[in-house]
């Protein structure tokens, strides 16, 4: 629409994973040619789980100039407006459409530390949901970024057992481009032993902390970094 829009009536090619090998020699030897060739894509950015990739490194590997154009990405867009962090993340695509392949996928990412992102089909919404508290447990939080930039926009988080009972109240929540924001794992510190705490104490009261954090430590077997965290942690209170 937008290139009737725009009169615009260049021929168009029809890139799919089954074609577009066979389709990027082809389209090769037009830009060799000297033809210009514009990639894009029918919503968001080319390549981000769309066909073109085989495309763009053949190009490469012909020393053939591929020019970006930034454009939407519902990812993105998602992941600013999650309240999650976004300094380290990691972009997964869909989840496979089988229970089984569901599970495997998210037992591999259990302990992922990075935030984690998926796309979702409305259809499979609520049993990709139910994966997710399985696997990582209901009180992961998730984020769930619904139709976005559109008239019934919504962006909601909660802990994956809340968000789930939220979705299943209205079916409307679960229509629509879905983007599912998880947060990443986080490592749960062990509890010091009582016993290495008060020989920490007492080796405090003779010996330079760390020496005293070390010496504890061997004694006790237990992590120590642990106990000189634990002490510094102490003489701020």
């Amino acid at each position: 629409m937008l290139l009737q829009h725009f009169a615009i009536n260049a021929r168009l090619f029809a890139l799919h994973d089954h074609n577009e090998q066979q389709k990027a020699e082809t389209l090769v030897a037009k830009l060799k040619a000297g033809q210009n060739i514009a990639l894009v894509s029918d919503a968001g950015t080319p390549l981000i789980n769309d066909p073109g990739y085989h495309l763009v490194r053949t190009c490469r590997e012909a020393n053939i100039r591929v020019v970006p154009l930034p454009g939407p990405c519902a990812a993105i867009a998602a992941l600013s407006a999650a309240g999650l962090p976004s300094d380290r993340f990691c972009y997964e695509g869909f989840l496979p459409a089988k229970s089984k392949g569901r599970r495997d996928t998210l037992k591999a990412l259990e302990e992922e530390p990075r935030t984690i992102i998926f796309y979702e089909s409305t259809h499979r919404l609520l049993e990709s949901l139910e994966d997710i508290c399985a696997v990582l447990g209901e009180s992961r939080y998730v984020v769930l970024a619904r139709e976005l930039t559109k008239t019934w926009e919504s962006i909601h988080g909660a802990p994956i057992g809340e968000l789930l009972a939220w979705v299943k109240e209205d079916e409307n929540r679960r229509k629509g481009e879905m983007v599912l924001i998880v947060e990443g794992f986080k490592a749960q510190e062990e509890a010091l032993p009582a016993v290495a705490l008060r020989t920490l104490a007492l080796l405090q009261a003779e010996l330079p902390l760390k020496k005293a954090a070390a010496l504890a430590a061997e004694i006790h077997g237990v992590k120590k970094n642990a106990l000189y965290k634990y002490a510094l942690e102490q003489q701020g209170d």
